[in-house]
């Protein structure tokens, strides 16, 4: 597998990242991906992320702008080490015959920079420096360096980042840009390329998970038959195929509610967001309020992978209903999984007076709630009996009585009809009233 690797940074810099890359090209796709502002870095993540396997960047601000991003692909930058610095210091101090002390410098750590004029025999008594981690604004580094340079408390000065460089240069400040050299770029795509071997072999790692739902045959003599579980039992079976399409895997139903479905690695990472377990745990809660959890487990094996998913799935029954619990290959648990954006309902409320209302309804918390969560997904505050039939699996005469019961008693309004799309009475539109 060659991966693939977003290149982000200035021009100069991503020039300089692709022509070294070449010696990787076995290895590694080097993507360009160039910005006149460091400013642009969140975009391009935000944009790119998914077609990139590992992130380059061209130095330490745009690397801590995209850490913000919560990029699911790894990313490093070429460290501002001694070799770096001793370009400039050399510059100064041998070409240019400069004090250190009456230079203003930006960005690099105090001991990395104290290390290298030891190691270079550079005297200095006090040093104008501008040290930290992460990002800081263009403007701010600019004021700092400009500052100093007016009140004559420095001659020159020396920053990492090009946009400061040039604000200084076009000040008509003399200014020096201190930028990553070839080895330590060369260093950085050599850990690139082993990073992506070692992402090439988690993603062919097996991915095992087990959907546990609360033993069917409970349900009949509950007003529930025979009949009635096989029905619940196939539309189970029916949501699992769709997620598992999206995960290009497979699954088999090893009976009792239970269900095993087996992928990769990989393709459950990188699944969009509608394969998430989450929604998963949504579709079967929609369908059915039996107790539902689900064990993911990864690993080199068939048997490694399930044995993880079945410790994962004993964490997830000890979390609660509807929870997603993943162990990887080396043992660590991750959980509950949650997706953003998720559809999630209560199976209880503390209102007396909606309780009183919805059993004089005939209508269960539980239901009530269900029905809150889909008109939420549609998105439009407003649901019909054909959405609610579709989505909890009922008949459109049920889901027109609910809708029904729950406006006789002020939990719901009619706020409109829709033309049916063939011959047929008008479809009427409610809003459930969510009561708080």
């Amino acid at each position: 597998m060659i991966a693939r690797v977003g290149a982000v940074g200035p021009k100069d810099s991503i020039e300089l990242i692709t022509e070294i890359g070449k010696e990787f090209q076995d290895r590694l796709i080097i993507i360009p991906f160039i910005y006149n502002n460091v400013s642009e870095t969140s975009d391009i993540v935000l944009r790119d992320d998914i077609h990139i396997d590992i992130w380059v960047f061209s130095g330490q601000a745009p690397y801590a702008i995209a850490q913000e991003q919560n990029s699911k692909q790894k990313a490093m930058f070429p460290q501002l080490n001694g070799s770096s610095l001793t370009k400039v210091l050399l510059e100064i101090v041998y070409r240019d015959h400069l004090q250190l002390g009456r230079i203003s410098f930006d960005t690099i750590l105090p001991h990395h920079f104290y290390e290298t004029c030891t190691e270079l025999d550079l005297t200095y008594e006090s040093i104008q420096l501008l040290s930290y981690t992460g990002y800081k604004p263009t403007e701010e580094l600019v004021a700092f360096h400009s500052e100093r340079f007016a009140q004559g408390k420095v001659d020159a000065c020396a920053t990492c980042l090009r946009g400061v460089y040039e604000e200084l240069k076009a000040q008509g400040i003399p200014v020096y840009r201190i930028t990553p050299n070839r080895m330590t770029i060369r260093s950085m795509l050599n850990l690139a390329s082993t990073t992506g071997e070692t992402m090439h072999f988690k993603k062919s790692q097996i991915a095992v998970m087990l959907i546990d739902v609360e033993e069917p045959s409970k349900l009949i003599g509950q007003n529930k038959s025979s009949y009635d579980v096989r029905r619940l039992d196939l539309q189970l079976q029916d949501a699992i195929l769709d997620h598992v399409e999206a995960l290009s895997g497979s699954f088999v139903a090893i009976g009792n509610g239970k269900y095993l479905v087996f992928t990769t690695r990989g393709a459950f990472e990188t699944a969009d967001a509608s394969a998430h377990p989450s929604v998963l745990l949504e579709k079967i809660a929609l369908i059915t309020d039996l107790q539902t959890n689900i064990g993911i487990g990864f690993g080199v094996t068939a048997l490694a992978a399930e044995r993880n998913a079945q410790i994962a799935l004993q964490h997830a029954k000890k979390t609660g209903n509807l929870c997603a619990i993943q162990v990887n290959d080396m043992g660590d648990v991750e959980g509950p999984l949650r997706q953003t954006g998720s559809i999630n309902f209560n199976y209880r409320t503390e209102d007396i007076k909606t309780s009183e209302l919805l059993k004089k309804a005939g209508v269960t918390i539980t239901s009530y709630n269900k029905l809150l969560s889909v008109q939420k997904n549609l998105g439009q505050n407003s649901i019909s009996a054909p959405d609610i039939a579709e989505w909890l699996g009922m008949t459109k005469r049920n889901a027109r009585r609910i809708l029904g019961d729950l406006e006789e008693h002020g939990l719901a309004e009619l706020i409109g009809e829709e033309a049916p799309t063939n011959r047929g009475r008008p479809r009427k539109i409610y809003r459930i009233k969510e009561i708080l």
